[in-house]
């Protein structure tokens, strides 16, 4: 009898001791995100164009010792910092901006520092990634899912890892991360696609489908960034929940028919930052950018239907395979026009473009602007 109450209240004890996390998403204290990487990867590592090397200690030569006991000084001084110091130090000079539903970091810090941090925050929160480029300032993560939206998610996690290939959630999420330098500053922007597993039409199968992007959940990983970076959780999640909504909504004039261009009722640095997120949203790869000449380099992959085409398959589309055509290289061009901007397609030359294609990348750029 003893030893039956005791496996009782063992079993009791984990089912409490799991359950705490999912009580916490309840009630409203803890996100719902606890996402794994559907490709196991290799530890994520610095790109050698933003070589970390030289602020590890081990690798740093001493600067301004003759000696080695002045080195030895100025090592004992490093180690005598507090814990406060070393140990998830604050950080200062992150803000949130917000434009409509489009929310981005602005950190006081440049580039070189900022990159390799978002990288190793990818990481922490379960994802590989898939590509990355720095000198675009482009990072994208492999396909995942949120665990989180498993149904009785405690009650799995009680039963341990033996069942837990039966549950899953039918989703799949990858983000891209586009870092720009404006003014000395750093801003980070955070956007996702979504795969859904839907039904066929007889419902003898399923198939997965692109599903629509959820602004909270990009502004949820912002919050979470700058977590990473050292600022308060609840002062994360006020910033992001209260940072100021413009009032200026952008609107998107008709242009004359046949003419592959989009224009923009607001000023070039709105429309240069609502198109590099449309094309962020939309999936194009993305070679380079240059801001002061207002051009988006990309490459996209054109059928008959209009459709881009981003994998072969369902297995190319979640693991990352690569199409067996060749994307064709093209510019998004915005430029200023009196008090508003024009978007418009140009060639690998810089000619504009007014092809079929071009009014296809209009129209897609188009959808993922009005969806914000």
């Amino acid at each position: 009898m003893n030893k039956r109450c005791a496996g009782l209240a063992l079993g009791m004890g984990m089912l409490l001791l799991s359950g705490c996390s999912a009580w916490n998403q309840m009630v409203g204290t803890e996100e719902a995100v606890d996402y794994k990487s559907t490709v196991a990867g290799d530890p994520l590592s610095i790109p050698p164009d933003l070589t970390q090397a030289n602020t590890d200690a081990h690798y740093r030569a001493p600067e301004g010792t003759a000696t080695f006991s002045q080195y030895a000084q100025n090592q004992q001084a490093q180690q005598g910092r507090t814990a406060a110091d070393r140990i998830l130090p604050q950080a200062q000079g992150v803000s949130v901006m917000r434009d409509g539903d489009l929310r981005w970091l602005v950190v006081d810090k440049p580039a070189e520092e900022v990159y390799p941090k978002i990288l190793d925050f990818w990481g922490e929160q379960g994802f590989t990634i898939h590509s990355q480029d720095p000198r675009a300032g482009l990072m994208e993560t492999d396909w995942a899912e949120n665990r989180a939206k498993i149904p009785e998610g405690w009650i799995r996690s009680a039963l341990g890892s033996i069942i837990d290939t039966v549950f899953d959630s039918g989703e799949r999420e990858r983000f891209r991360t586009r870092v720009e330098r404006v003014n000395g500053k750093t801003e980070v922007y955070i956007s996702h696609q979504q795969m859904v597993e839907t039904p066929t039409q007889d419902g003898s199968t399923f198939k997965w489908v692109f599903g629509k992007e959820d602004p909270g959940l990009n502004a949820a990983m912002l919050a979470r960034l700058m977590v990473f970076l050292g600022t308060d959780v609840q002062k994360a999640h006020d910033m992001v929940a209260q940072a100021e909504k413009d009032s200026e909504q952008a609107s998107i004039t008709q242009m004359p028919d046949g003419q592959a261009a989009i224009a923009l009722a607001e000023p070039f640095d709105r429309a240069w930052r609502r198109v590099g997120v449309a094309i962020d949203s939309a999936g194009f790869a993305v070679d380079d950018r240059d801001r002061s000449a207002g051009d988006y380099f990309i490459r996209y992959l054109d059928s008959d239907t209009g459709e881009k085409i981003e994998q072969q398959n369902f297995i190319g589309r979640l693991f990352g395979s690569k199409n067996t055509a060749e994307a064709a290289a093209y510019r998004i061009h915005v430029a200023g026009q009196g008090s508003g901007s024009i978007v418009t397609v140009l060639d690998q030359n810089g000619q504009v473009q007014n092809t079929d294609t071009a009014r296809r990348i209009i129209t897609v750029l188009s959808t993922h602007m009005k969806a914000k």
